[in-house]
């Protein structure tokens, strides 16, 4: 794509397009707009400037390997540690400076210094070590938003052993399931996590887990989290957390130097879209990947307090809630619990109270922000927030507007960024510094980055039109495969054609005459009405745009009939004459065939833990069939109150 007005000036003829201030370019960690013209040039040696930022055991030489493709390898002659780079090249500098600042579910709290936190890794490494964990062995991590989950991350890979974290939330049959497919021997977990004022027995999933798998982890190790309020009993290849660490405590183990191409971790993917797939990372390009992104994309300095709100279960918190912050030095922020418990200003009062200046959150996050109200950010001093990200679905203008004007004060930069477990770190974004920002849509492919918007022929779409996102060069986050072999990691994600292999990201997308990329949404999230085929981003972000709406989800029935389930802004009545409007807002913005047969207004959409909207449940209610196990949704209750309110419209 060409470079689409890296100047720092308007896009010409584009009305809505926002320039970076002259305050924030001046100051901004990518403020050169040759850096567009500088990977263009230089290809994939440019990638050098990512790879620089880390420190390495053996310096590489050859910056990629693309000698067999598509199984690319980023620096495969080079040699690094990934914990030493995310602690022990701090300490020289900044070892009294916080690494992780931590905010309980009940209110409690925890930091951890540079040193502090390098304490704890070593001697959580030196514990795993003592109970047989060795190089490349895979190591389960089943815990809560605790600081002993990145905690132990670091240490397995301080050993070289790579991590399989499993979010807690799922149940202990996707437990059991990852533990196999990593084939995974070592596990670690909790007694219990809280859920609003509730406390969980994770322990219990766990154990079931370890009897389910068919290669049962021959230890776990336990962290206390709740204390008194739930005693857990540990049998004989179970370990206290704490006691680990204690015995074990001043110990400094010796990082173990792996490849670049070595695996760092492994993460399935969350399966609402198909069978969960291992996801493989490698250590060399992912971090140098991570790390660049979070200083030039998200403009992360290490004087920073830094949050990213999502869970370290997902690949957004593995990368921008662990190792782009931890790499380049900056203090980050983890808590538990929910945005709105005890009080929707939750978010608010813990931004003012550490002095956030970056802060990176989902645009489901946002229109949950903006149903709530803006009173809530407005009774808190959020001046120090420097730079807004957005990441996960596509966020619409409107929110777009109302995030940067109620939390950003009406002049920090909202970067909307696209990218996946997949490739690993940021891909589609605007530089803050360089290029201006257009509400709604993420922006143009980032330096070195080749994306293209193609139709079933593989041939650029014109401007306006829908096709297939696609990626038709390699890049250093990617993944290195998949856990259940090449066969499948080709058919899953690569097509050859005659200019190359072409990675498919299963987005469907427009792109406009500056080449600024608006996501769609999954290509198979289509559904088919009147013998017309209907992408359902484009349907939902036609219902958001109308007044006192703030969210949407489309499924079909089943029948030729579409059914969109849809919830208000607070003090807004849902109604008749609401209804009208959505109908004229989709008749106005898709045509008139697209006026859903059915809306149903739900106080919230039912989703998973990372945020993403269960269609397929919402489709079996709109179906009249049976749905299945729930617990794994952060707010399973709202469930059987959308299948009462859709029975209801039935009779």
């Amino acid at each position: 794509m060409d470079d689409p007005g890296t100047d720092g000036r308007l896009v010409e003829g584009d009305e809505d397009a926002v320039p970076p201030s002259a305050d924030f370019r001046t100051r901004a960690a990518a403020g050169d707009p040759a850096v567009y013209e500088r990977f263009d040039r230089e290809g994939p040696e440019a990638w050098r400037a990512a790879a620089d930022l880390l420190t390495w055991d053996r310096e590489y030489e050859t910056v990629l390997d693309d000698s067999q493709p598509p199984f690319y390898e980023w620096f495969p002659d080079g040699r690094l540690n990934a914990s030493v780079n995310c602690v022990d090249r701090h300490l020289d500098d900044r070892r009294n400076q916080l690494a992780i600042r931590w905010f309980g579910k009940l209110g409690e709290r925890r930091s951890y210094t540079y040193l502090d936190l390098h304490r704890e890794v070593n001697a959580v490494a030196a514990g795993l070590r003592d109970l047989g964990v060795e190089e490349d062995d895979v190591v389960t991590l089943y815990l809560p938003m605790i600081p002993e989950l990145p905690i132990a991350m670091l240490a397995c890979a301080r050993i070289g052993a790579p991590h399989n974290v499993v979010f807690a939330g799922l149940s202990a049959e996707a437990l059991a399931t990852r533990i196999d497919a990593a084939d995974s021997e070592f596990l670690i977990t909790c007694d219990g996590y809280y859920r609003r004022e509730d406390a969980f027995n994770q322990k219990s999933k766990a154990d079931n887990a370890r009897i389910r798998a068919e290669s049962e982890p021959s230890a776990a190790v336990v962290v206390d989290r709740l204390g008194d309020e739930l005693a857990v009993s540990l049998g004989d290849d179970e370990h206290e957390y704490d006691a680990l660490v204690d015995a074990h405590d001043g110990e400094t183990v010796e990082p173990v130097a792996r490849d670049a191409t070595d695996l760092l971790f492994v993460m399935y993917t969350s399966g609402t879209t198909g069978r969960p797939k291992g996801v493989e990372h490698a250590t060399g390009g992912y971090l140098s990947h991570v790390a660049w992104t979070t200083r030039k994309v998200l403009d992360v300095r290490p004087d920073d307090t830094y949050w990213c709100a999502a869970d370290i279960g997902w690949i957004t918190g593995h990368s921008y809630g662990v190792y782009g912050p931890l790499a380049t030095g900056t203090t980050t922020v983890l808590y538990e619990g929910s945005p709105d418990y005890p009080d929707r200003d939750r978010v608010w009062d813990l931004i003012e109270r550490n002095a956030v200046s970056v802060f990176y959150t989902s645009p489901t996050a946002i229109r949950s922000f903006m149903k709530w109200g803006a009173e809530y950010p407005e009774s808190h001093d959020l001046s120090s927030i420097r730079l807004l990200g957005t990441v996960g679905e596509s966020i619409t203008p409107k929110a777009w507007r109302w995030y940067r004007e109620h939390v950003g004060g009406g002049d920090a930069p909202v970067v909307d960024t696209w990218w996946q477990t997949e490739t690993g770190a940021i891909a589609l974004a605007t530089l803050p510094g360089i290029t201006p920002m257009k509400p709604g849509k993420v922006g143009p492919p980032l330096p070195g980055i080749d994306a293209r918007v193609v139709d079933e022929d593989g041939e650029p779409v014109a401007p306006g039109e829908s096709g297939y996102l696609t990626l038709a060069s390699p890049w250093p986050g990617m993944l290195r495969g998949l856990r259940e072999g090449d066969e499948r990691y080709l058919r899953e994600y690569w097509l050859e054609g005659e200019d190359g292999w072409r990675y498919r990201t299963g987005d469907g997308a427009t792109v406009d005459e500056d080449g600024y990329v608006t996501i769609l949404g999954r290509v198979d999230d289509v559904i088919n009405v009147r013998a017309q085929r209907f992408n359902t981003g484009e349907l939902e972000a036609a219902i958001v745009d109308a007044d006192g709406v703030t969210e949407a989800a489309v499924v079909g029935d089943g029948d030729g009939h579409i059914v969109a389930y849809v919830t208000t802004k607070s003090g807004v009545e849902p109604g008749e004459a609401l209804r009208d409007a959505i109908a004229d807002r989709l008749a106005s913005a898709v045509g008139d065939v697209a006026r859903p047969d059915r809306i149903v207004f739900t106080p919230e959409l039912p989703k998973t833990r990372s945020g993403k909207i269960m269609r397929r449940l919402l489709e079996d209610i709109a179906r009249g069939e049976e749905f299945g196990d729930v617990s794994a949704l952060r707010n399973p209750e709202v469930v059987g109150e959308i299948e009462s309110t859709v029975k209801g419209t039935r009779n």
